[in-house]
């Protein structure tokens, strides 16, 4: 099991999660965090510091939102397990899911 970032990420992406992270597993894409399913720990320490509520336990993904927890995994497709997001930087791309979502602005 892990967590999942959903859709109130989507153009906000404001970090506190990544700060808090102790396994570093909380990647940047384009326009969303993704955490990967992999590297994940389960520990929970990034969703209470959410301040979109954007984060869930990966059982608790309301409905309208469940289509993240397939796109954070494949997310991760391409990219492997690097490891840990800070030596890896910015993904210069979104899942297909987040990259077709209307743009959100402030």
């Amino acid at each position: 099991m892990t967590y999942v970032i959903a859709q109130p990420c989507v153009d906000v992406k404001d970090k506190a999660c990544i700060e808090e992270c102790p396994v570093d597993c909380i990647y940047e894409g384009q326009r969303s965090l993704y955490i990967h399913p992999d590297e994940c720990v389960d520990c929970g320490a990034c969703e209470p510091v959410c301040p979109v509520e954007a984060i869930f336990y990966e059982d608790d993904v309301p409905g309208e939102w469940t289509d993240y927890q397939k796109a954070n995994a494949e997310f991760f497709d391409a990219l492997g397990s690097p490891g840990g997001a800070s030596g890896h930087g910015p993904v210069e791309r979104d899942h297909p899911l987040v990259a077709g979502q209307p743009v959100r602005t402030a």
